[in-house]
């Protein structure tokens, strides 16, 4: 337990915080003024043979470099995007604000993820979706099954996910195969006889929000927000899909003749009450069992029924 707490309180110490910065458009003007007074001293230093001539030359050089390097802190976001700073090795800032800023050159960006998504060193706020391979797992019964999920997430803490963990795309993937296995071992694929259990099937809802909550438990070291994780694949495993299709077969045509039955059982019941109520024909107990017995037959057969009509007397 101890060591749990000073993992969290490690972990809260690497909070975000905005970093400074300054009118991009300002310095901008200040840096190309920089420039052309650089490109003056060239000019009055070429035009002058004198000493002052040659300072006039050499001072250009550190003019232009400042003037460089006043340029290279120059930072432009799009609305949804951050760069997370440091500065010599320390963390400097998050600038998240979309517009044209300035920050100190010689702070630089950092965005473990960059190689993996394809981008620049900006970090993403979107909200972005991920969809893993479909994995194979044990339900809680045992059954193999294949399942996947797709999972909405979004970046909330810039400095938790560039310097916790080594690359928060890989992370989280890993992290929501974890969570796919702990959730899929705890119900089973679908519903037992009884109907009052949870499964993976029955109940899309039930597990999306507890495979939500798993999630977010094991991605807050990241500082990601889990917005939505739904299945977005669910199977039996081939080497019993064939079995448990003829088990859902047989329960299905079990639940039909249940059906069937009741309901014949229903209509010779109210066939007898009709003849006994209009007065049309009695019958001892021997000919309502037979009757009984042959409206079963014509009502519960698979086959329809060709009946055999009988030209003598009833008794």
């Amino acid at each position: 337990m101890e060591n749990k707490e000073l993992k969290v309180t490690e972990y809260d110490r690497i909070n975000e915080k905005p970093a400074r910065e300054k009118n991009g458009w300002i310095m901008l003007g200040v840096g190309i003024l920089i420039l052309i007074l650089g490109i003056v001293c060239i000019i009055v230093g070429s035009q002058n043979e004198s000493v002052l001539g040659l300072i006039f030359f050499i001072g250009s050089i550190p003019v232009f470099l400042v003037g460089i390097i006043l340029l290279s802190g120059l930072r432009l976001l799009q609305p949804n995007e951050a760069y997370v700073l440091t500065l010599f090795g320390k963390y400097y800032g998050t600038l998240k604000r979309d517009g044209f800023y300035w920050v100190n050159p010689f702070c630089s960006s950092v965005n473990p993820a960059r190689l993996a998504m394809g981008t620049s060193r900006k970090i993403s706020l979107k909200a972005m979706t991920l969809n893993n391979d479909k994995q194979k797992v044990n339900d809680e019964e045992g059954n193999p099954i294949e399942i996947s999920v797709v999972v909405i997430w979004r970046i909330t803490n810039t400095a938790r996910a560039v310097f916790n963990v080594e690359n928060y795309m890989a992370y989280i993937s890993t992290q929501c195969d974890a969570a796919i296995r702990q959730v899929a071992r705890q119900y089973p694929y679908d519903v037992s006889s009884n109907g009052d259990e949870k499964s993976l099937r029955g109940s899309a809802q039930e597990i999306a929000d507890v495979l939500r909550e798993e999630l977010q438990q094991r991605t807050e070291l990241a500082g990601v927000e889990i917005l939505e994780a739904r299945i977005s694949h669910l199977a039996y495993a081939p080497e019993i899909a064939a079995a448990m299709l003829q088990r859902q077969q047989a329960s299905a045509i079990i639940a039909a003749r249940q059906k069937i039955v009741e309901g014949a059982v229903s209509m010779v019941q109210m066939a007898l009450n009709k003849l006994s109520e209009e007065d049309i024909v009695e019958l001892d107990d021997e000919r309502k069992a037979q009757m009984v017995s042959n409206l079963l037959v014509v009502l519960c057969g698979n086959r329809d029924a060709q009946p055999v009509v009988g030209t003598g007397s009833i008794y």
